[in-house]
């Protein structure tokens, strides 16, 4: 469903996975300069809300799910994936309880597939699942901070800092990126948007849309679950679990999977950002192949999410096979409205070329063969 902020002055309707609301009203550089130092609300009411009720909704989702929530507070911030038998990412949501019902907010074409595969799931469990994305729409705002108690359904993103039982691929929380990206999510009646966004408006913000949003994202090297997953991706390979997977609770779907990439193989590719070459004043489209050689070169990746930044200019995230070298340069080949497009493109490392967590155990005795030894240059991977 079509926002009502897009009836706004100036207004441009967003594609993709964030048709619904707008991309920008107008002038998407101060919008996104006004939500990088935190005076900005952004619609987000295309996003998908399902509500799970019940007495057994913690301890039932935290059997089934990649996030340890038996025991998750009330207005405590988490998020969790549903995760194939083969640990291949299917779903993932933000997750936050009231104390009556747990909320997960996921993308809005998961919202109802999600909700069908928790009714599935449910089997004698005290638990009503209820896909409540017409009746809640999501605000977004640049605030690092849980929701008081009083105050609507908030969910805090916490990347990228390590939560319990996880753990990282990528650089320390204070070395990373991410960490000045403050962002949290709330959750206010469906009529109620208008008046939600007008009273911080009034307050001195303004009013963004997702160009802005989205270029913040790629900037904080943060997976989105439209954009940076296939049907492939393991969630080492996006540096996910940092915040989304729980290293140390009992057994779910995808489990041994995700058990076994972390102690003993390797993620199969691993999530750059790329600094891509602003001189032709266009940018590639999602999909877009990542070259390594030259335009007449091999292909090693894709392209995930393409953005404008207000001061890196334009840059992506993209997904490689691991085995790319870390300084290697990269081209992206594509086209824009049926013209062939070629650009440079400049690699940071998200996700490390040799494949290795900050924890990873220590090898202590002979490895299964094809396994090499913890920091080894060695391409093999378990996937």
């Amino acid at each position: 469903m079509d926002s009502p902020l897009l009836d706004r002055h100036g207004a441009v309707p967003a594609t993709g996975a964030d048709a619904g609301v707008a991309w920008h009203y107008g002038d998407p550089v101060a919008e996104q300069r006004a939500l990088a130092r935190g005076g900005a609300v952004v619609d987000q009411s295309h996003l998908g809300v399902v509500r799970v009720a019940g007495p057994d909704r913690l301890s039932w989702l935290h059997s089934i799910t990649s996030q340890d929530v038996q025991a998750l507070p009330p207005r405590t911030s988490t998020e969790l994936l549903v995760l194939s038998p083969q640990g291949h990412v299917e779903h993932a949501a933000a997750v936050v309880d009231d104390g009556a019902a747990t909320w997960l907010i996921t993308e809005a074409d998961h919202a109802a597939p999600l909700a069908a595969w928790l009714e599935r799931m449910k089997f004698m469990m005290r638990v009503e699942i209820t896909d409540a994305s017409a009746e809640y729409a999501a605000i977004g705002e640049p605030v690092a901070a849980e929701g008081a108690e009083g105050e609507p359904v908030t969910w805090w993103d916490t990347w990228p800092r390590v939560s319990a039982g996880g753990t990282r691929y990528g650089p320390p929380e204070d070395e990373h990126p991410g960490l000045g990206r403050p962002w949290r999510l709330v959750l206010v009646p469906r009529a109620d948007l208008v008046s939600a966004v007008a009273e911080r408006e009034a307050a001195g913000w303004r009013l963004a849309g997702t160009w802005a949003t989205e270029a913040l994202r790629v900037e904080a090297w943060r997976p989105r679950l439209d954009h940076e997953v296939d049907h492939r991706s393991v969630p080492h390979e996006l540096d996910w679990l940092r915040t989304a997977v729980h290293l140390h609770k009992g057994c779910y779907r995808g489990q041994e999977t995700v058990a076994r990439v972390h102690n003993l193989g390797r993620p199969p590719r691993r999530l750059v950002l790329l600094h891509l070459d602003g001189s032709q004043h266009v940018v590639p489209e999602a999909g877009a192949q990542v070259l390594v050689g030259g335009a007449e070169g091999r292909a090693v990746g894709t392209v995930t999410t393409v953005a404008r930044h207000h001061e890196l200019g334009p840059i992506a995230l993209a997904v490689v096979k691991r085995s790319v070298p870390e300084d290697a340069e990269l081209t992206v080949v594509g086209d824009v409205g049926g013209q062939p497009l070629q650009l440079a493109a400049a690699q940071e490392v998200v996700v490390p070329g040799d494949g290795v967590s900050a924890d990873r155990p220590e090898s202590h005795g002979p490895l299964t063969r094809g396994l090499t030894p913890r920091g080894s240059d060695a391409p093999q991977s378990l996937l």
